[in-house]
């Protein structure tokens, strides 16, 4: 018996060796799966080990979310898991025993994690298993659940730290940006505050980019320019292809690429004013110099607003003070408003007249041309339209060759014709030298002469002014009487021009080809008219006495008919368009 007890004592004594062994192992195992953070290296751990505590021919794990994860089976086990599929999900969280063809014993042990349940680990052998077999086996299963949980956190808190990275890194671009913005919003904000222009916004926009920067006027002009390599000449696009780039800017909203260059277009009214533009052939301005192009862009849009409004005030002021000169304006009045513009009405002036020859097609190009050349020849500032002419108020004491070599540069294909009045020595004086202006202009009108830009001083007409001047014009009418009284008759009675036919041939020295020429009649006729003209007059028009007289009276009746046709009539203002 005491033998009996004795080998009792060492197959428990083995069998505790083992179950020790198996927890040595195990422990191991626990120690493999909790350091894994690859879910499917646990799983295989897992299952791969449960024959070292017991022989069960099947062991499966099904997770909650993705279904079964490689079971041990020697055979196909797709008919058992369809089997299996239905009982695991009417299973709760602590699990169950399982019905399974083919095996007399099967459960399903919870896998957990902290706060979740994961799946199930299923086993199932064709006998029952010892109780230390099923503690090793819940063991083995508790074990798995806590590392499938642990990965699950460590990958869930590996996404989150990516995650908040991620976060980190737009957060810092976008303190980047915000910083950078604020500094351009503060920087374009000096630069209006201080008045500093198109230069400064050039500039500024250069030192914030550190690429060259240009501003133009809607027509590919340079206004102004900031960095290194300014090209000179500067380039400039034929219209089409400059329009085609505007309206691709406008309706784009936004800066665009063309031609090596990122171009946005300042435009604070319906019309576009003036293109800002980065020199980008590399196309290295990324988002920061695109944001700090649409700020620069509102401030240039902002300054050329700013000036048009400034050029549109003084035009008017201008314009007003001119019409009012014109009309015979107080001396006081007139001096004051001419000093507050930085004009001196104290000086000397003259009146001009420029007239196109014809009817001008665009009479704000034609205007602002004339401006254009009065300007650079400094010939003043004071300029109105008036109908379909341009009056300027002049200082300049400028002769013959520097009034044309003036306007033929800027009146572009439009001939013109000039009428200079006399000179003023007060504001009174303007009308009076005003109305001079216009009879030189007729006068010029009437001789037929032009030029590109033919000119007509009052004080040079001669025996035209002295008899303008005459305050009897009642004398000077009964001495054009007397000599041209038949003709003038009978024009008025036939409808024809005999009378202006005899100017003429006086005029052109009695020389019938110069005399057809200018008339534009033909040699016979000019014949059959001076054949009239001696019948009506009865007298020898070649007799130098009589062919003075004759010339004087024709002069006369020239005279005569300006003056009466420009008697009491003052052109109205003419609006144009004040920008350049």
């Amino acid at each position: 018996m005491a033998v009996a007890q004795e080998d009792g004592l060492t197959e428990s004594y083995i069998e505790l060796r083992e179950q020790i062994s198996n927890l040595q192992g195990l422990l191991m195992l626990s120690l493999l799966m909790t350091q894994s953070g690859d879910e499917n290296k646990i799983i295989q751990l897992s299952i791969t080990s449960v024959p070292s505590f017991y022989r069960c021919p099947f062991v499966g794990i099904h997770l909650n979310d993705r279904g079964w994860q490689n079971p041990l089976d020697p055979h196909d086990v797709s008919l058992e898991r369809i089997e299996l599929e239905p009982q695991i999900k009417a299973l709760g969280p602590s699990g169950g025993v399982l019905n399974f063809s083919g095996y007399p014993w099967c459960v399903a042990l919870p896998l957990r994690g902290l706060d979740a349940h994961i799946g199930y680990f299923v086993v199932a052998a064709e006998t029952e298993p010892s109780t230390g077999e099923q503690f090793l086996i819940r063991v083995l299963a508790q074990q798995t659940g806590v590392a499938l949980a642990n990965a699950r956190l460590h990958r869930k808190e590996q996404a989150s730290t990516e995650a908040l990275r991620r976060s980190n890194v737009a957060l810092a671009e976008s303190v980047t940006a915000l910083e950078y913005a604020a500094n351009v919003h503060a920087r374009f904000t000096e630069i209006a505050t201080k008045g500093q222009g198109e230069e400064g916004i050039a500039t500024a926009l250069h030192e914030l980019t550190g690429l060259p920067v240009a501003i133009e006027d809607r027509f590919g002009n340079l206004r102004a320019w900031a960095g290194p390599n300014c090209p000179d000449p500067y380039p400039k696009d034929d219209p089409a292809t400059r329009e085609a780039m505007l309206q691709r800017c406008v309706q784009a909203g936004e800066p665009i690429r063309q031609a090596g260059r990122l171009s946005a277009v300042a435009n604070p009214r319906v019309d576009i004013m003036g293109v800002l533009s980065l020199i980008d052939p590399e196309t290295a301005a990324g988002d920061q110099a695109k944001v700090a192009l649409e700020h620069g862009t509102t401030v240039l849009a902002m300054e050329l607003a700013r000036l048009r409004s400034l050029a549109e005030a003084e035009l008017r002021l201008r314009r007003d003070l001119v019409e009012e000169l014109l009309l015979g304006t107080a001396d006081e009045s007139a001096l004051a408003r001419a000093e507050a513009l930085g004009h001196d009405l104290g000086r000397c002036h003259r009146v001009l007249i420029v007239e196109p020859e014809g009817r001008a097609a665009d009479m704000d190009k034609f205007f602002h041309g004339v401006r254009r050349a009065a300007r650079n020849a400094q010939l003043g500032s004071l300029i109105v339209a008036r109908a379909s002419t341009v009056v300027i108020l002049s200082d300049a004491d400028v002769n013959r060759e520097k009034f044309l070599s003036a306007f033929g540069a800027y009146i572009g294909d439009d001939n013109c014709r000039i009428g200079v009045g006399g000179w003023c020595d007060r504001p009174q004086d303007f009308p009076r030298s005003y109305h001079e202006a216009q009879l030189a202009l007729k006068m010029q009108r009437r001789s037929g002469a032009v030029t590109a830009a033919a000119v007509t001083f009052y004080d040079e007409l001669g025996v035209y002014r002295i008899l303008a001047e005459v305050e009897n014009q009642e004398s000077v009418e009964s001495f054009v009487r007397q000599w041209l009284g038949p003709l003038l008759d009978y024009d008025a009675a036939k409808g024809s021009q005999l009378v202006a036919t005899l100017a003429g041939y006086l005029q052109c020295g009695g020389h019938y080809d110069t005399t057809t020429a200018a008339l534009y009649i033909h040699r016979s006729t000019l014949k059959y008219r001076l054949s009239r003209i001696r019948d009506l007059l009865g007298i020898d028009i070649n007799d130098p006495e009589a062919r003075f007289n004759l010339e004087l009276a024709a002069r006369a009746w020239g005279t005569l008919e300006e003056l009466a046709a420009g008697e009491g009539h003052m052109s109205p203002p003419a609006e144009v368009d004040p920008s350049v």
